[in-house]
């Protein structure tokens, strides 16, 4: 059976609710052995969304696949355990506030010094210096401090606006997996571990940067940023619904002209170059938004792509679902859970031999696998039995 190309890797994870566990998700689908430790009362994530037991439908979409032990780390015993697994771990992944883990006795170099190949990730929400890092962080806070709020900005009030999904969590998320691939690429080359340290600040900026801070990029010549910003989301009203349609290129754009029965826009000072559109983008989607509110979405799809130019329906949630290319891609598969019943969850989006077509679609119950993990680490029943008794992990 196909395990995946990070069969035989094992990554602890000590990281909550969702920049971290997102991370060492993704190596779950990708065969690793992800061991999530949760401290008695769980992960915050146990108490979001649709719940059965103690299992919700935000724990299930960012911990399936995992491997679950309940340890109580303000206890020595507890942090001990975690010790031990580490000693057997490729990585460790934590987001503890700066200065957490080495006050537990678990940071890097404590950890090293009986696993010296270990890749050790510090997740931050600012990083460990400065006056922001100590505070408490969440999605919004980094939205708020990177700039991405501004982006978004209302453009009559200029009022600013946050991305209605957690999009910072994610980006670090995405972030975090792939250094710790690039990191355990290096350790094969070289035999030895390391520390990464990274912060959703950085990430989120780092994500938003290409386009949304390109009249930032040169030093000395930083316009009002407002000039030139989308003037409204890319999204037109018809007769009978919304559709999307966006022209990058000249050819793009005369396309869409002659879609739209408006050919003298093609050579139109305010709109003949891809610099002219961009600083006159109000008034021209303005334009387009007029003629497009005319006829049906059926109608605009069809002349748009006859012209080659960029566009799609604009689809809720629920028809997403249905659609023929979402159907065709096979991007959502739907699983028989223990505790839910039938569930949906994305197939992994990159595809590579050897790994498996499906993820496994359970997340597990808190401290489910603490008797497993304790004995594959050296615990005798007795030991498991005394630790559960004297409180330092829970039972599963």
């Amino acid at each position: 059976m196909n395990k995946g190309p990070l069969d035989g890797f094992r990554v602890l994870d000590l990281s909550r609710v969702l920049s971290g566990p997102a991370a060492t998700m993704l190596l779950a689908d990708q065969g690793a052995d992800v061991i999530k430790v949760e401290p008695p009362e769980g992960d915050i994530t146990r108490g979001m969304g649709t719940a059965e037991g103690n299992v919700t439908a935000f724990f299930l979409n960012i911990n399936r696949g995992k491997r679950d032990v309940c340890v109580n780390l303000k206890t020595e015993e507890g942090r001990d355990i975690v010790r031990r697994i580490a000693t057997t771990a490729d990585v460790l992944v934590q987001n503890f506030r700066p200065g957490v883990m080495e006050k537990l006795g678990l940071g890097y170099e404590d950890i090293r010094e009986t696993n010296g190949k270990i890749i050790y990730v510090s997740i931050s929400g600012f990083g460990k210096h400065g006056p922001y890092a100590q505070k408490r962080v969440y999605d919004p806070v980094i939205q708020a401090l990177s700039g991405m709020t501004d982006i978004q900005a209302d453009h009559e009030e200029r009022i600013p606006r946050m991305m209605r999904t957690v999009i910072p969590d994610k980006t670090t998320a995405l972030t975090t997996a792939q250094a710790i691939t690039a990191a355990l690429l290096g350790r094969e080359r070289t035999g030895e571990g390391q520390h990464i340290e990274l912060n959703m600040l950085d990430a989120t900026v780092a994500f938003m940067w290409p386009e949304g801070m390109m009249r930032l990029t040169v030093v000395g010549d930083e316009p009002d940023g407002t000039i030139g910003q989308i003037a409204q989301d890319l999204v037109f009203k018809t007769t009978d619904g919304f559709i999307t349609v966006a022209s990058m290129s000249n050819d793009q754009w005369a396309g869409a002209c002659r879609a739209l029965n408006k050919t003298e826009w093609i050579n139109d000072p305010r709109f003949a170059t891809t610099a002219a559109r961009f600083e006159n983008i109000r008034v021209r989607l303005e334009g387009t938004a007029e003629i497009i509110a005319t006829e049906s979405s059926v109608y605009w799809l069809e002349k748009f792509e006859s012209e080659g130019v960029p566009c799609a329906p604009v689809l809720s949630r629920l028809e997403m679902l249905d659609h023929e290319q979402i159907l065709v891609n096979d991007t959502i598969q739907t699983y028989e859970h223990p505790v839910f019943g039938k569930v949906r969850q994305p197939r992994p989006a990159a595809r590579m031999r050897g790994m498996p077509e499906q993820p496994q679609p359970l997340a597990p119950s808190l401290g489910e696998h603490n008797g497993e993990v304790l004995r594959e680490i050296g615990f005798s029943v007795e030991e498991i039995a005394r630790l559960q008794e004297n409180g330092d992990i829970a039972e599963g």
